[in-house]
């Protein structure tokens, strides 16, 4: 079957406990159709680029599926319904990753970022 890497941001003024609700709601969906959720990851709340529907934050989750195309568009009928997901992005790879994403092993490192805050452009 095909494999998919799926993003979605769901909104800032939900708690994280309705997060994990509207998670595994997801999930029942691609197991419904025929897929298998082969890895689940809570990245937590984080800054948006940009403001989306008057929200600053956004709750990020990642799936990694493997199922039919079928199930995947279902996923995404039922999350453009859904409002409190304001973004969705996926994208069919080749193969999925078993590790934890790079994005969690980032709240290792210091609040500031990974930027590098020295003189620069100052002088």
């Amino acid at each position: 079957m095909p494999l998919y890497e799926h993003i979605f941001i769901a909104r800032q003024d939900i708690s994280p406990a309705q997060v994990e609700g509207l998670t595994e709601t997801l999930a029942k969906i691609v197991t419904d159709n025929g897929g298998k959720i082969e890895k689940s990851e809570y990245w937590g709340l984080r800054n948006l680029q940009y403001k989306i529907k008057k929200n600053r934050k956004g709750h990020y989750s990642l799936f990694n599926i493997d199922g039919p195309a079928e199930a995947v568009h279902e996923l995404e009928r039922q999350e453009k319904i859904n409002d409190d997901v304001l973004r969705i992005l996926t994208v069919k790879v080749d193969e999925l990753d078993p590790e934890p994403s790079p994005v969690l092993s980032r709240r290792d490192r210091n609040d500031k970022g990974d930027r590098d805050r020295g003189d620069r452009g100052r002088r």
